[in-house]
């Protein structure tokens, strides 16, 4: 037995677009970063910082993804849980124990915990909760490149009005996920490479 802990947490799970990220930290018995809490609670300039300082620190980590096709083939928890899996699998190191926020641990291959609000209290857990915003962040800026007029870079994939005004207008892009936007707004997703909408027959 190592005895080493490692934290999960995800990052993505209720916006109208966009992948679904999850990291697997394991940090060491001693280590330096300041303020760490709960990613939410974080500004963003603060959390790029320690996305820095726990990269450099952690004894392993690894940010994984689970992707839009991926959250409407399964639903929104099981495409978490399946980046959360695929985070540990890319860990270099392996933990005697896994440490999950929220209130579902199941399907690892180690032994594993959940913990609601464990973000705030695990400073493992903490640490995963601030790599998968930042690396979420990071990539919803680069969706607003490659769709331009959603402002994905402000809202991240988030039902802000911003976004729902800007969905009424352009329609669902190829980012977005398709079951989300039915249900918050009765628009159908058309695959393609540009934005479309329709109203849902059923």
């Amino acid at each position: 037995m190592n005895g080493l802990v490692c934290g999960i947490d995800e990052a993505g799970r209720g916006p109208l677009a966009g992948d679904v990220y999850a990291a697997a930290v394991i940090l060491p018995e001693k280590y330096t970063l300041s303020g760490l809490t709960d990613s939410k609670k974080l500004t963003p300039k603060r959390r790029d910082v320690l996305y820095g300082e726990i990269t450099r620190q952690a004894i392993s980590f690894c940010v994984a993804v689970a992707t839009v096709s991926e959250i409407e083939e399964l639903n929104i928890l099981e495409a978490t849980l399946l980046a959360m899996r695929r985070a540990v699998d890319g860990l270099t190191v392996t933990p005697e124990r896994l440490l999950v926020d929220g209130n579902t641990a199941r399907g690892f291959s180690l032994p594993a915990a959940a913990i609601v609000g464990g973000d705030l209290t695990e400073p493992c857990i903490s640490a995963a909760s601030v790599l998968a915003k930042v690396s979420r962040d990071r990539a919803m800026t680069e969706l607003d490149t490659l769709y331009p007029g959603y402002g994905f870079g402000k809202h991240k994939g988030y039902g802000t009005s911003l976004h729902r005004k800007a969905l009424r207008e352009l329609g669902p892009c190829p980012a977005h996920r398709a079951l989300f936007i039915r249900r918050v707004m009765g628009i159908c997703v058309k695959k393609g490479t540009g934005g479309s909408k329709s109203p849902c027959n059923t």
